[in-house]
């Protein structure tokens, strides 16, 4: 009983870290895309702000299941939910213009940032999870950021999510790292 015990932090802990690689990988891919590819051909740019909080949604929904299921982790089964009806909204918004997009993006940013938070807190000890509380505190001042944006007359792109994305991907690599280095300096049995 006490290797189960041993075991089960060790594979959760193995988790995250793969996971909080996975996050910043796909971000940095997106970024990357929006910068070079979105920018400048607006069909493109319309896929990527509808799969962004697609993927934080299916995200959430892995992570969860992974750990311990939805029921466990209401934090990030809200937040998949959340995510989910954001792609549909940004789907939706993207008919009515660019503003509206970004309304959009900053009522997720601030919802989901608050969603992370939570989930940050309730996993403390599992390590490395301070960067993933400030990444949850950003997302929702940043969203009001998008918010403030979405009522200016400066027409919103696809670049102004695109720094949105590229915090994230430093946080969700800062926690992996940071996972990596614990792991690696925890004695073997």
């Amino acid at each position: 009983m006490s290797t189960q015990t041993l075991q089960a932090p060790d594979a959760a802990s193995q988790w995250l870290k793969s996971y909080y690689f996975l996050r910043a990988g796909f971000s940095v891919a997106w970024v990357v895309a929006a910068f070079t590819l979105g920018k400048s051909a607006p069909p493109v740019a319309a896929v990527l702000l509808v799969a962004y909080p697609a993927w934080d949604a299916i995200a959430n929904s892995l992570d969860a299941q992974r750990s311990g299921g939805l029921k466990a982790n209401p934090s990030q089964a809200l937040n998949a939910a959340v995510s989910t009806i954001t792609a549909i909204a940004v789907l939706i918004a993207l008919g009515q213009g660019p503003h509206a997009v970004l309304a959009v993006f900053g009522a997720w940013a601030i919802l989901s940032g608050l969603f992370q938070l939570a989930t940050g807190v309730r996993r403390w000890r599992a390590g490395a999870q301070w960067a993933m509380v400030l990444s949850g505190a950003q997302s929702a001042l940043a969203g009001g950021f998008f918010i403030k944006q979405a009522i200016g007359a400066a027409t919103p792109g696809i670049t102004d999510v695109a720094p949105y994305a590229a915090f994230g991907a430093c946080y969700f690599l800062v926690s992996a790292v940071w996972l990596s280095v614990m792991q690696a300096r925890k004695p073997t049995a």
